[in-house]
């Protein structure tokens, strides 16, 4: 991927703050980020093992967050170098959760870093577990006070996930950083949905804040349905001699099998006499 692009870059999405709304998805496939870049979605996340040049292909003019695996990803050393592969091939920036210091780290060597603020599933076990984040006065000023470190450190942007609306605009209203909202209302500068829930197909639990706008689950169990009929059909037709069918098989003339049976029948006679 060269330098020279027309996507977005950390300087323009920093621009439209407070502007307009930004859009941003996550994807799993290089389908669904072309299908998001047709669509005109400005932003897309993208997880690291899945982040190949096909998909930076596929996601086009999307400005792209490419997300660093907190667990896998341990030492310093570990988050640098996943952090300059990502933008090496390509991604906008990258998603850290990991300690300030990495954060800071990346920061200093001028990647453009988003982290986490609010309910982070990662550590959700700190806030009490997979519910929201901010809804009195003292988590509020937790969750602000950790948007502002993270501003001090020179974070980018910050995933502001599950913290209730009104706390979420009084907040974008006293940071520079880009914030991405998943469940915190209105007032943050992106919506941030996965593309699994707006298509449709969530395993298991569906976040609250989730809107599905197509049914993909009935669709891919019907295709499931008719993948196993499929296979089910190929197995019959081997076991009654339906396949192949002369169609399936390479043909040969009758002159040449006459001649290849007569030279196997040669060539056995000479083997016969060589054990002899």
């Amino acid at each position: 991927m060269g330098l020279y692009h027309k996507r977005p870059t950390v300087a323009d999405i920093r621009a439209l703050k407070g502007k307009r709304k930004l859009t941003m998805l996550y994807v799993d496939t290089p389908d669904e980020a072309a299908a998001a870049c047709e669509a005109g979605i400005d932003m897309l996340s993208i997880i690291d093992p899945a982040w190949t040049p096909e998909m930076r292909e596929a996601a086009g003019n999307c400005f792209v967050q490419v997300g660093l695996l907190y667990g896998e990803l341990v030492t310093l050393e570990d988050y640098q170098r996943a952090a300059h592969r990502a933008m090496q091939l390509g991604g906008d920036c990258v998603y850290c959760a990991s300690s300030f210091g990495t954060i800071k780290a990346l920061a200093d060597d001028g990647i453009p870093v988003v982290s986490h603020v609010g309910l982070i599933p990662s550590k959700a076990t700190w806030t009490g577990g997979f519910k929201a984040v901010g809804k009195t006065a003292d988590s509020a000023m937790e969750v602000f006070r950790h948007v502002k470190a993270l501003e001090a450190i020179g974070c980018f942007g910050a995933e502001l996930e599950v913290v209730p609306d009104r706390v979420a605009a009084e907040i974008a209203k006293r940071t520079k950083l880009v914030l991405l909202g998943m469940g915190a209302g209105p007032h943050a500068d992106a919506q941030y949905l996965f593309a699994e829930d707006v298509l449709g197909y969530t395993p298991g639990h569906k976040p609250r804040h989730a809107k599905t706008y197509r049914d993909f689950r009935s669709e891919l169990d019907r295709l499931q349905q008719e993948r196993i009929a499929a296979f089910r059909e190929f197995g019959d037709d081997v076991a009654n001699g339906a396949y192949p069918a002369s169609e399936h098989s390479v043909s040969v003339s009758d002159s040449e099998l006459e001649k290849f049976a007569s030279q196997l029948a040669s060539d056995g006679d000479e083997r016969l006499a060589t054990i002899d």
